[in-house]
């Protein structure tokens, strides 16, 4: 499965963390490729488009999402609680590309934040350390239409993140943080959705099956009954494979 990469420009001016995304030195960034399902099955388009834009200076590294969402909504507001039971944004990043020690955010539409690290993956016995805030750090999210308001059809939720070069020299170890233009960092993005409905006035996320009775699940629906739609696909269920997350080149 080929793994994308993302040339990375040098922002001529620091960058606004708004959430909006329209300021001129936004606008000057290139959208990434639109996010696939993780599989990367093409019979699981993802129903609403996420796109991600990325840029550096001397102080931060830029991160900007936009994500198409017909019914913005969210629950979670502890910090470091685990946000992907809402719908929310993802970033994975493990600058020195050694499937360790890597970094994980998650944010939702509230602006709700879950920061931790991997000393490794999962699957190689790697227990999460949750709640590592980096100091620093800058977030805002911007809602084009009205949060957690079912009466109304919205234009969906962009992210605005600027990461301080301090905060993520803890993770390039033996690297040049900030990079230098022609590096290349290990990284990638998600979006974990769940299908809602409306009881009581408010959102209740769903399975995404609907109607289907469990015996006519597959193995994927029963066990992942959220949609996961990323950057660079993985190839399966499963976003700590650091090995197979997307390449960001740093230009001048």
């Amino acid at each position: 499965m080929r793994r994308r990469s993302y040339r990375c420009r040098r922002a001529e001016r620091p960058l606004p963390v708004d959430g909006k995304l329209d300021d001129a030195g936004w606008r000057q960034l290139p959208w990434s490729e639109a996010f696939v399902d993780i599989t990367g099955d093409p019979a699981r388009l993802p129903r609403f488009r996420t796109r991600v834009k990325l840029g550096w200076d001397d102080g931060f590294l830029y991160m900007g999402a936009e994500l198409e969402e017909p019914h913005v909504w969210g629950t979670i507001r502890q910090r470091n609680a685990v946000i992907f039971q809402d719908n929310d944004f993802e970033v994975f990043l493990d600058p020195d590309g050694d499937g360790l020690h890597y970094y994980e955010l998650e944010i939702n539409a509230l602006g709700t934040l879950w920061e931790l690290s991997l000393p490794e993956p999962y699957r190689c016995g790697g227990l999460p350390v949750s709640g590592c805030n980096m100091p620093g750090l800058r977030h805002r999210v911007a809602v084009r239409g009205t949060l957690n308001d079912p009466s109304d059809v919205d234009e969906g939720w962009s992210v605005a993140l600027a990461f301080p070069w301090a905060g993520l020299a803890r993770y390039n170890r033996g690297g040049s943080t900030p990079p230098r233009a022609g590096d290349v960092w290990r990284i990638n993005f998600s979006r974990v959705q769940w299908k809602h409905e409306v009881r009581d006035g408010g959102y209740v996320r769903v399975p995404p099956h609907g109607t289907k009775t469990p015996q006519a699940l597959d193995a994927r629906e029963q066990e992942h009954p959220e949609d996961n739609w990323v950057w660079s696909p993985h190839g399966e269920v499963d976003m700590h494979i650091p090995e197979r997350w997307g390449e960001l080149v740093f230009e001048s």
